[in-house]
């Protein structure tokens, strides 16, 4: 009989054991699950910061750049009344003339989106990497415009080399990340001298289609890169004339080195829109 209840106290004594094993097991396996989520919460909070801007919720006036897009591949710039413009800015970041671009959009209190080139970010130093991430601080986008800007190497007889343009746009990218953060990333790109300038591009296309990527042209400019130099009146009437009578505006600028009359110009562009009821927006 003792040997009897001996026996049923050391099954019970293993089936409680047991059961507080499981038990400690289970509560660990939770923690483990807590701090493996709490990790992957800050890895998407950090990535968010990267996409929409750090110091405020630059979501609100993005834009999906697929769609507009296929406006401009479409020339369907109409939008039900509903006016939108694109401030965008090509080949900086310059140490000259970011700075008054930048000045401006916030004492107007819009966004843009950044076209930048690594050469040139280079160039300009530890400023000119203190300017990009300015720009991503203050709700700017910034997109992908080549590491180089080097049409030869780029479009050698006008013709796309995809190779070396993915090299160089790769080169681009990996100097932002060092720059901004390994989580930053940008689908938006802008071809040199425009999508719509070279020929064998559908390469270059299916690639951008089967990685969620965009390329991005333009259907107004202030010719600030085309023909005499102009000075800042001259530059912001071509603006609003080659704006005129279309709801969705992107419009082509450059705060690159040597475009100080760009900058001069901004302030009556920007009014111009106000004026006309546009909404400024960002293409993410």
């Amino acid at each position: 009989m003792k040997n009897k209840k001996l026996i049923i106290l050391i099954l019970a004594l293993i089936v409680l054991i047991g059961g507080t094993g499981k038990t400690i097991s289970y509560m660990q396996e939770q923690k483990r699950i807590k701090i493996e989520q709490e990790k992957q919460a800050k890895i998407e909070a950090e990535k968010r910061k990267y996409m929409i801007g750090c110091s405020n919720d630059a979501k609100q006036f993005s834009y999906d750049a697929k769609e507009i897009g296929k406006r401009l591949d479409s020339y369907k710039y109409s939008n039900d009344g509903k006016k939108m413009v694109f401030l965008t800015f090509d080949d900086g970041t310059s140490t000259t003339v970011t700075p008054q671009v930048l000045k401006t959009l916030k004492e107007n209190d819009v966004h843009a989106t950044f076209f930048v080139t690594g050469s040139n970010i280079e160039k300009g130093g530890e400023k000119a990497k203190d300017l990009l991430k300015q720009e991503l601080a203050e709700g700017h986008a910034i997109a992908n415009h080549s590491y180089s800007h080097d049409y030869k190497t780029l479009y050698p007889n006008r013709t796309l080399d995809f190779n070396a343009f993915k090299a160089d746009f790769d080169k681009n990218d990996k100097l932002l990340k060092d720059i901004l953060g390994k989580y930053f990333s940008t689908r938006v790109i802008r071809c040199p001298g425009g999508h719509m300038s070279w020929k064998g591009m559908d390469t270059l296309d299916t690639y951008l289609e089967k990685n969620n990527m965009v390329s991005i042209d333009w259907n107004s400019l202030n010719q600030d890169a085309e023909g005499p130099k102009k000075v800042a009146s001259q530059l912001s009437d071509i603006a609003i004339k080659e704006s005129k009578d279309k709801d969705i505006v992107v419009l082509l600028m450059h705060d690159t080195y040597g475009k100080e009359e760009t900058a001069k110009a901004l302030p009556q562009i920007i009014k111009y829109f106000k004026d006309n009821g546009y909404e400024f927006k960002t293409l993410r």
